[in-house]
């Protein structure tokens, strides 16, 4: 807290030695000053769009005595100025503002060009061949990122002028181009739909200080479709009209008149259709809508699409070749869903871990190879396609790598006109699929083709809309098999026994066994269970197990704030595990290093990333502001601007885990996670562990998360 105010309004005008902090979101900042008439740096705080270490600020304010960091000046007005000084220009230049210029090359273009370094850049760029290690390309990029600079930084401005954060300007400014104000004031909603990381407040508070009036139609469009588009996030296709009505109302405070009004614009605009539900009219979006009919229709064409790839095979036949073959004896239970899937052109096969679903899926592959039939493996994500490469031996890939995303065109290459050329489809982890990718999916898949859905019902649905499996298995059209039995060896894992106690609505079992593979470690608090987390994951852990804290421990977490929620826990374990690495870049509220564990937050077509996917930085480039990230068996380039898409992983979400295996785990939960409690969220975490699993925190969270089952509300299927 201050103190004190100790003068009266003064003007103090310095060069920014360094940035303490600075929000690219509030645009709050804390600067390290040479201010002129004063010895010692001056801590300036106050607000900026952009700063950059070189430049002069002229600033009017007044000076506090703050109990923990001193002497401040608190600016009321803060100007920039780009730098005069050689130190200055030096410092502003090697910040990583341009792109191929960093502290080396900062150096060097002061050295040859000094106080009209700027002037050269600007108009007369082909000098800049001069420096030892400027070639075209890189001269190309300088000249290109100073262009564009000038533009962010005018649309910054024109943020912050209207009390909006300025960290996604870089994104306005690709999305938009030159245009990018024009675009704004004309409808600053399109933020919310067209750049990551604005959500409908940040525009909606805009569209307030650019005059817009509240009760606009424009406005109540807005809201109706951000109404839909909350609901879609929590996996919701469609909402009763008098749901959204009260939704949008919460969000908008207008009357129910305009919003009535808003619901017509937006069906004859087509961005949402109407249907019934018992006699209730339902409103979707008209994507999600359309999508849900087209995978009805796609699944009734394959149904009834002709005769089976594989011609005639005996079950009594194929199941004891198949025995002989792979050495293995099938339970009855995996034998009926063999004979099932001979005379099903599409079938669901589901069930927990430790259930055979592996087991059938190999021998219904060996069987349909004797037809030399071609067989297509897909995944929703790297890590399960990679899996089900594993335990098939066959090539796998993820669903987009399947379809053949085009990011130039924004679309599949396999489509209804081109389908993939496959006898056999076979998707694993279907419970991952959002109701969007599921559609894409069938329509590349030939009505000629059979089709084989594996996954588990009872974990957490797709973090997209819909319940794709459940509704599916709940459409009673499908054919599907329910594997139950838990397998012998199997059976020894307290992982796979506690994952069907917990499945069952009982908690887990506890033992005395100290080579046991689960573990439940009570912890009263946040802040204990934090520590505990701490000490297993760097210490116990890799001691006792000798795991890679790194590489075979990951933490899971059922939500992103608090003492235990993602954001704490990675700051937490980044500073334990990998607090020494250099270089450090601070972006979008993370602190970066080589050697950080990351995540993909959103899905990128054109890196070919996607959401959930987690590898390690392995190099910064100061100079040219980029930065490498290894996902498995690829090295992936970004630009600093785009690290809003990554975030730390030395903690993610459950939900985020859905489809990948670690070695270890660790799940804290508590009390304060009380809103997202549930039992498929716990099963979901314990069957991520494929060696162990350690659970710490609140028997009473832990008791709570077991006894509630949550849903979804969507459109049915439409057979």
């Amino acid at each position: 807290m201050v103190s004190a105010i100790l003068t009266a309004c003064e003007r103090i005008t310095g060069f920014i030695e360094r940035i303490t902090f600075h929000s690219e979101e509030s645009g709050f900042c804390v600067l390290q000053v040479k201010a002129r008439g004063h010895k010692n740096l001056v801590t300036v705080i106050g607000h900026a769009a952009q700063v950059l270490p070189g430049e002069t600020i002229e600033t009017e304010g007044s000076w506090t005595q703050h109990k923990q960091h001193g002497l401040q000046f608190q600016a009321e007005q803060l100007r920039i100025i780009p730098p005069t000084s050689l130190e200055g220009i030096e410092k502003y230049l090697g910040s990583g503002l341009v792109r191929g210029i960093g502290p080396y090359f900062a150096k060097q273009l002061v050295k040859a060009f000094g106080i009209v370094v700027f002037d050269v850049i600007e108009q007369e760029p082909e000098r800049l061949a001069q420096i030892p290690g400027i070639g075209k390309k890189r001269q190309a990029k300088i000249l290109t990122s100073w262009k564009e600079q000038k533009a962010i930084r005018h649309i910054m401005v024109f943020l912050q002028s209207h009390g909006i954060g300025t960290a996604r300007a870089v994104r306005i400014y690709k999305t938009y181009g030159e245009e990018a104000i024009q675009k704004i004031q004309q409808n600053p909603y399109h933020l919310a739909k067209d750049i990551h990381g604005i959500g409908f407040k940040t525009a909606d508070e805009l569209a307030k200080n650019l005059g817009l009036a509240e009760d606009s139609p424009l406005r109540a469009r807005a809201g109706i479709y951000y109404a839909l588009q909350l609901a879609s996030n929590e996996g919701h296709c469609a909402q009763l009209q008098t749901n959204l009505i009260v939704a949008s109302k919460k969000i908008l405070n207008i009357p129910e008149e305009i919003l009535l009004l808003a619901i017509e614009s937006e069906i004859i605009a087509k961005q949402l259709i109407r249907t019934l539900s018992d006699g209730q009219p339902i409103l979707a979006l008209v994507s999600l809508y359309q999508s849900e009919v087209s995978v009805a229709k796609r699944l009734k064409a394959i149904l009834c699409g002709g005769s089976f790839p594989w011609g005639t095979l005996s079950a009594e036949t194929m199941i004891p070749w198949v025995e002989k073959q792979t050495k293995l004896q099938l339970a009855d239970s995996q034998k009926a869903a063999i004979t099932q899937a001979l005379q099903s052109k599409v079938m669901i096969i589901t069930g927990g871990p430790g259930v055979g679903k592996t087991t059938v899926v190999n021998s219904l592959i060996k069987i349909l190879q004797t037809k030399k039939l071609t067989i297509e493996l897909c995944a929703p994500t790297g890590k399960s396609a990679k899996r089900l490469s594993e335990v098939t031996g066959l090539s796998a890939k993820t669903i987009h790598r399947c379809l053949g995303f085009d990011p130039q065109h924004f679309c599949f290459k396999h489509h209804a006109d081109f389908p993939l050329l496959a006898d056999v489809v076979i998707v694993d982890e279907v419970s991952m699929i959002d109701i969007t990718l599921m559609n894409h999916l069938l329509k590349a898949i030939p009505q000629t083709a059979a089709l084989f859905l594996i996954g588990d019902i009872d974990q957490l649905p797709s973090i997209g809309p819909g319940a794709v499996l459940s509704d599916l298995i709940q459409s009673q059209v499908i054919p599907t098999v329910f594997l139950t039995e838990i397998f012998r060896q199997a059976a020894t894992s307290q992982i796979i026994i506690n994952a069907h106690h917990v499945n069952q609505g009982k908690m887990p079992l506890q033992t005395d066994n100290p080579d046991a593979d689960f573990y439940f470690i009570p912890a009263d608090s946040p802040e204990a269970i934090q520590s505990k987390i701490l000490y297993c994951v760097t210490q116990r852990i890799p001691q006792r197990f000798q795991f890679d804290p790194l590489k075979d421990i990951q933490v899971l977490t059922p939500m992103n704030r608090g003492e235990v929620g993602s954001r704490c826990l990675n700051q937490a374990l980044q500073q334990a595990l990998n607090a020494c690495a250099e270089p450090k870049i601070q972006r979008f509220g993370w602190i970066f290093s080589p050697g950080d564990k990351v995540i993909q937050m959103v899905n990128n077509y054109d890196k070919d990333v996607f959401n959930g996917d987690t590898g390690f930085i392995t190099h910064i480039n100061l100079e040219d502001t980029t930065l490498h990230i290894q996902f498995d068996d690829r090295n992936v380039l970004y630009d600093f601007n785009e690290l809003d898409e990554i975030s730390l992983a030395y903690a993610t979400s459950i939900h985020k885990s859905q489809g990948s295996e670690y070695k270890a785990v660790v799940i804290p939960i508590a009390m304060q996670h009380y809103r997202l409690l549930a039992r498929n969220l716990i099963y979901t975490g314990i069957t991520r562990g494929k060696q162990l699993v350690v659970l710490i925190g609140q028997r009473k969270a832990l008791y709570i998360a077991i006894n509630q089952v949550p849903g979804k509300d969507v459109l049915l299927y439409r057979f």
